[in-house]
């Protein structure tokens, strides 16, 4: 299929993207209940519906990028074209947080491109991907879109492959590194989007007011089961115990339970293996001193559900503090020195995303420029857009995702020189 869907023209190929858009839109409301039904997020909130709602939008963006032919010199000696070509088949590896909104993330671009894609739904989230899937190969070519679905080994077995030119993996940072190590004996391409830390630094000069909503927001998205979600919170001493405050009203009563109740705006953590990583991060800081805001009670019932968490008193160097939960548990880490909170956003492995929380907006845009990762923002955190590139730093990625940088990790370049004496 590789042949002829390269060939094909990039007005035609930009079309075929319109239409899966238009797609999964039509299809939405059957998708969002099984990935409800599988993952577990409700389907209000920023939930199942959003996902789908982001997945055809994005599509639908992606349609519209070009991929025009630059010239680089074009006088009497020479012409001079720069155009971008395919790279060949792509392997696509999905993770289970966001698996139809990261599906598309993947899979649209690299065929916009001209590539075709193999995909690997998680095994924890298959039925949806692979019904996703069934949706968007309904509006291309035979073989375009192809899809393996099995346990994890497969992964490797597509990094290794000698006939994939390009892996793109979204995931942890230790798998991630065994993607680029197996990917290394036939050079693959490779984009990877890791696991952040992500750091949130709250300035002096909050209105914990109006910062607390939008703090939890951005740290428990998707039940905190987000690579750019806040992860670790660090809080001037003199609005500390008011944001708290205002922190622990904002993240409670909010109602937990089966994700089809369109009551509910928080399902449970997605699978056991996270749930007991979530849940003994939490007992770790309270053996060490953590003092609970809120949340933390187990609820004495079937499925893996645990309520908005916060926990203070806590330092750098605690395991609640390094390591990424990936749930709904965020520890706020008091500090006097701004330098000392910037050190300490900056101290670990990660870098995908960073805040800075401040009334004063051009204060704040100093500091985010300080913080080592790839996306920073003022006064809010983990907002993306499809015409918007984003990617890591450090161990949290290699390449770009989104807009028209994200769509040129799908191509090589090709320098066409014409000699015209």
């Amino acid at each position: 299929a590789y042949e002829s869907w390269s060939r094909v023209s990039d007005e035609e190929r930009a079309g075929v993207c319109g239409k899966i858009s238009s797609a999964i839109a039509s299809h939405s409301e059957e998708l969002a209940k099984l990935l409800t039904q599988e993952q577990g997020k409700p389907l209000e909130g920023a939930g199942s519906r959003f996902e789908l709602g982001g997945a055809a939008g994005w599509a639908g963006y992606t349609s519209t990028l070009k991929l025009p032919e630059k010239v680089i010199v074009d006088d009497e000696n020479s012409k001079i074209v720069q155009t971008r070509k395919p790279i060949g088949v792509v392997g696509s590896i999905l993770p289970w947080n966001w698996p139809l909104m990261i599906a598309v993330w993947h899979v649209v671009p690299a065929i916009r491109a001209g590539n075709t894609v193999v995909m690997k739904p998680s095994p924890y989230t298959p039925l949806s991907s692979l019904r996703l899937a069934e949706i968007i190969s309904a509006v291309l070519p035979p073989g375009v879109l192809n899809c393996v679905a099995g346990e994890d080994e497969l992964g490797q077995w597509m990094t290794e492959h000698e006939n994939i030119q390009k892996i793109i993996f979204t995931g942890s940072i230790p798998t991630g590194k065994k993607v680029m190590s197996s990917s290394s004996a036939t050079l693959k391409r490779l984009t990877l989007e890791l696991g952040g830390n992500d750091a949130g630094i709250v300035l002096d000069d909050v209105d914990p007011d109006v910062a607390a909503a939008e703090i939890i927001q951005g740290a428990f998205l998707n039940n905190g089961q987000t690579c750019a979600a806040l992860k670790r919170l660090y809080v001037h001493e003199s609005v500390h115990d008011e944001l708290c405050e205002k922190l622990a009203e904002a993240a409670s009563g909010i109602p937990m339970g089966d994700g089809l109740d369109e009551n509910n705006l928080q399902g449970p953590i997605q699978n056991k293996m996270q749930y007991d990583k979530v849940v003994d991060l939490f007992e770790d800081a309270k053996k060490q001193g953590g003092k609970v805001l809120c949340g933390g009670e187990i609820p004495d019932e079937p499925g893996y559900f645990m309520p908005y968490t916060l926990v203070a008193d806590v330092k750098d160097g605690m395991r609640i503090v390094d390591e990424e939960q990936f749930g709904p548990l965020l520890p706020i880490i008091k500090y006097s020195e701004l330098e000392d909170a910037i050190k300490s956003a900056n101290s670990l492995e990660t870098g995908l995303g960073g805040s800075v929380w401040s009334s004063d907006l051009e204060r704040a845009a100093e500091v985010a420029s300080r913080l080592e990762c790839g996306t920073a923002w003022v006064n809010g955190h983990g907002g993306i857009a499809p015409n918007v590139p984003f990617g890591g730093v450090k161990c949290s990625g290699i390449g770009v995702e989104f807009a028209e940088e994200g769509l040129h990790e799908y191509t090589n370049i090709q320098i066409v020189n014409v000699a015209k004496a």
